[in-house]
């Protein structure tokens, strides 16, 4: 996982660096596909092959993939922050995952602009650049910080950031950088990496059916405040 996304992270890197070249095309409302994001998967996937050839894939642009092995899954998001991508905002990521029956049991998250690596493994711990990580120890929700993203029904009384990209809110809370996250209508690729990582650092992620691949509700925090958070999220 970490070999293929530091391999795919040198497009990412060249094209953002180059990003009024690129060629977009419109694939949704508020959601758009890059020649960079292709290139990226097809690296990741190749990558991943070569290790694993019989592993099933689920990525964001290629759908889903059954191979021999239906029970290991690969989960894929070759640039999950696009948008902050193709307006030139450093903040995205490469996100990996992988799902055993029905449990993600590793997970990774390369910030290939900061060189931040996040990854988690079951019964592993979480870290970041080869550092231990930690949720957050904050036990007051008037000295914590939350990130989210897209719409929210009713305003949480939370101080909260609204960044753009969802694996790296959820690798963040792992790091204790954000006390925790709170998200809408979300896809798998975009959370499973994260889901593993915040539990290894010691969080507390909802429980949600892991074959639903889309319109997911994530919260995520530290144990110590979650039911807290759940409180002020009553309807969010």
């Amino acid at each position: 996982m970490i070999k293929a996304s530091e391999k795919a992270s040198k497009i990412l890197i060249r094209d953002f660096g180059e990003i009024e070249k690129l060629q977009v095309s419109k694939k949704g409302p508020s959601d758009f596909v890059t020649n960079a994001d292709i290139k990226v998967e097809k690296i990741i996937i190749e990558e991943l092959k070569k290790a694993k050839p019989n592993y099933s894939i689920i990525s964001e642009e290629k759908g889903i993939e059954n191979n021999k092995d239906k029970n290991n899954t690969w989960i894929i998001d070759p640039i999950d922050g696009t948008i902050n991508f193709l307006h030139g905002i450093p903040h995205f990521a490469i996100s990996i995952a992988l799902k055993s029956y029905n449990e993600i049991i590793s997970g990774l998250i390369f910030d290939p602009i900061k060189n931040e690596l996040f990854f988690a493994e079951k019964n592993n711990g979480a870290f970041f650049n080869n550092h231990r990580i930690k949720v957050s120890k904050k036990n007051k929700l008037n000295n914590c910080l939350f990130v989210t993203g897209g719409k929210i029904k009713q305003e949480p009384e939370l101080s909260y950031r609204k960044s753009g990209c969802a694996a790296l809110d959820m690798a963040y809370v792992a790091a204790g950088r954000y006390d925790g996250f709170f998200q809408h209508d979300l896809n798998l690729w975009d959370i499973a990496a994260g889901i593993i990582l915040v539990k290894e650092a010691g969080g507390i992620v909802n429980n949600f059916n892991l074959s639903e691949n889309k319109n997911i509700k994530i919260i995520a925090s530290s144990t110590d405040i979650n039911s807290k958070l759940l409180e002020k999220l009553d309807n969010f």
